[in-house]
């Protein structure tokens, strides 16, 4: 599969995006520090994600983006394809002219992983990852809270 460093910060910079919601507008600069992106790659990646009606902008001071459409219709599959980044594991881009203008012999192996790829990926919302990364954020404080109870040096006895 073809999944250059676009599509993987396509889907980084929204679901950052997604994580500040409620903030208000999100500076491209701000998910560029968060995430380590270049704020003139993500300026790029969210005209393209703009035009798809994935994002919108508000201009001017305390302005940003924010999600145009409804994170738990947005699925990880429409941010890579917004961003023209194809999700294609065959050599000839699905032209079947992989070998001498003629189909290889892999090719039909290859179409049926994209399937799966692409089924996987239009499976996941963005939701779902806002969702996965709270509840891994919860978790970790959960796990300093509990350091906090426990005494210096104290121990905890398991039985199986």
């Amino acid at each position: 599969m073809r999944l250059t460093t676009k599509g993987r910060f396509a889907v980084t910079a929204l679901l950052d995006l997604a994580m500040q919601q409620g903030t208000g507008p999100v500076t491209l600069a701000g998910i560029s520090q968060r995430q380590q992106i270049s704020l003139s790659y993500l300026e790029q990646l969210f005209a393209k994600l703009r035009q798809r009606a994935l994002v919108g902008s508000v201009r001017g001071p305390g302005g940003g983006y924010c999600l145009a459409k409804d994170m738990g219709q947005m699925t990880v599959a429409e941010i890579i394809l917004a961003v023209d980044e194809p999700i294609d594991s065959t050599q000839c881009s699905g032209k079947e002219n992989c070998l001498d203008d003629r189909k290889c012999l892999t090719h039909d192996l290859w179409i049926k992983l994209n399937d799966l790829i692409f089924d996987h990926l239009g499976a996941v919302t963005l939701k779902q990852l806002v969702d996965d990364q709270k509840a891994r954020q919860g978790g970790a404080v959960q796990m300093l809270d509990m350091r906090k109870v426990m005494p210096e040096g104290g121990h905890i006895a398991v039985s199986v």
